[in-house]
């Protein structure tokens, strides 16, 4: 298991979205103005992992990475097998 801080965590998610924004030769600005998030929280968003749910969805959907999205969990990590079969598909 890793064991991260929070604010670690916060920050590995935002540099990913930075680095993907980055690829596809997205500034900041352009990236507010596509994703109707404002310029202050992407920079903040970047810098401290800080961003409201609602717009970390915006910016992702703007970035074409709502499927990643979308797969955050998805497997439900069972305990044992009555969780099995009380939950599982």
């Amino acid at each position: 298991m890793i064991y991260m801080t929070i604010e670690e965590i916060a920050l590995e998610i935002a540099g990913r979205i930075k680095t993907i924004r980055k690829v596809k030769n997205i500034s900041q600005l352009d990236l507010s103005k596509q994703s109707n998030v404002s310029y202050g929280s992407i920079k903040r968003f970047e810098r401290t992992g800080e961003i409201s749910l609602s717009s970390l969805i915006k910016i992702c959907v703007t970035l074409d990475l709502e499927k990643q999205l979308l797969n955050l969990f998805k497997d439900i990590p069972f305990s044992n097998i009555e969780e099995v079969i009380k939950y599982g598909k």
